[in-house]
């Protein structure tokens, strides 16, 4: 049946703290950009705002709308946000992460019957979801869910054991990688590197994250400055390239320059050209304390990178040790140093593993499948409804 604007596709309203650079938008834009477009019509509704990451939306029909909630407490952003569902009417609205899940009880006010969460990540405060104020969010919220999404079985488990979550309601649903984006460097491959930065000789060790707290960019850049005095001989061959924008950026760049290092490291900030920084890249490295399903994980290994992340949340999924990469104890430099020393001596393991990470990234983690979840689930939401 025809909506009330003659468009016989139901709107999915995406509800969000910011588009901006990050995994998870990048997971929604993704999703979108791959999505049916017969399917369904898609609006994203920011709590804050939007920046020019929207420019990644390759849809002409999807309507940006921004409620530029002021910081801390914004009770007024909730009344914008019921104000702005009821003009768009959506079939079905879709939270992601604790930031929006107040915003289940403002969809239900405003009549939205079929509702969606998913959970992508934990917050710097919280880890592993164990605070008390944050779990009863959860539970008082549950009954207001029709259906979740956990994108790890980390988070699964969570919702399941800590949040009592039953099974029926809750789905397991990866994020996808283009793997023909994303894919390892050719001959003819375009460097994006300082000119000068690296020669025929130099390993170039990277990273790819939003520079704040929870991703512990700083634990990278400490264990690179331990590579000094573990491997003397080869370290001036080692090249460091972070590429993200975030608060600890600063921090970064001034850790390595009182270290005497600076000359070897490329801060790169925000990038639109994040394939070609991975195509020029020999190992990834994700330092992060807490995770769910790590974008830039499947981009790195769609990549033909072998990756070295740390053992927490949906990592374990991603990377498999001696096929893929290594897992390694969050929050200790010392043990990010010991690995990627490892790598940086054995060419044979780092071409074995990132083929084995090119594979799995190819068979297990294609957009296909995750676009395929979405749409099962947003389905039987609509079904429900009925």
């Amino acid at each position: 049946m025809a909506t009330r604007d003659g468009d016989p596709r139901p709107r999915i309203a995406h509800i969000i703290h910011r588009l901006d650079v990050g995994g998870m938008e990048n997971g929604l834009v993704n999703l979108i950009n791959h999505m049916p477009a017969e399917r369904f019509r898609h609006s994203i509704i920011c709590m804050a705002d939007f920046t020019d990451f929207r420019q990644r939306i390759r849809r002409s029909d999807v309507t940006l709308h921004a409620l530029n909630k002021r910081e801390g407490k914004d009770l007024g952003v909730h009344v914008r946000l019921w104000r702005e569902l009821r003009r768009l009417r959506p079939d079905i609205v879709h939270t992601r992460n604790l930031g929006t899940l107040e915003a289940q009880v403002t969809a239900w006010l405003a009549g939205v019957r079929a509702r969606v969460h998913g959970e992508h990540g934990w917050d710097v405060g919280d880890l592993d979801g164990s605070r008390v104020k944050n779990r009863r969010l959860r539970r008082a919220a549950r009954p207001l869910v029709g259906h979740y999404i956990a994108l790890s079985r980390h988070q699964r488990d969570y919702l399941q054991q800590a949040i009592g979550v039953p099974e029926h309601r809750l789905s397991h649903i990866y994020n996808g990688v283009d793997t023909g984006h994303f894919a390892p460097a050719t001959g003819e491959t375009h460097s994006p590197l300082p000119p000068g930065f690296v020669d025929a000789q130099s390993l170039v060790i990277g990273g790819v994250m939003r520079m704040q707290a929870v991703k512990a960019p700083l634990d990278l850049v400490e264990a690179f400055v331990l590579l000094r005095e573990r491997m003397p001989e080869t370290f001036p061959r080692l090249r460091l390239v972070l590429v993200g924008d975030g608060p600890l950026l600063e921090s970064a760049r001034s850790a390595l320059e009182q270290a005497g290092v600076a000359e070897q490291a490329w801060l790169a900030g925000a990038r639109n050209d994040v394939a070609d920084c991975m195509r020029a890249m020999d190992v990834f490295v994700l330092p992060s304390l807490a995770e769910g399903v790590c974008n830039t994980v499947l981009e790195a290994m769609a990549s033909g990178l072998p990756v070295i992340a740390t053992d927490v949340g949906g990592n374990p999924d991603l990377v498999e040790p001696g096929k893929s990469g290594i897992l390694v104890p969050a929050g200790q430099p010392p043990d990010l140093a010991d690995a990627i020393a490892a790598y940086a001596e054995d060419p044979q393991r780092r071409a074995r593993e990132g083929a084995g990470a090119r594979a799995r990234a190819e068979q297990a983690f294609s957009m296909e499948a995750m676009v395929a979840g979405y749409l099962d689930v947003y389905d039987r939401v609509l079904q429900d409804r009925r």
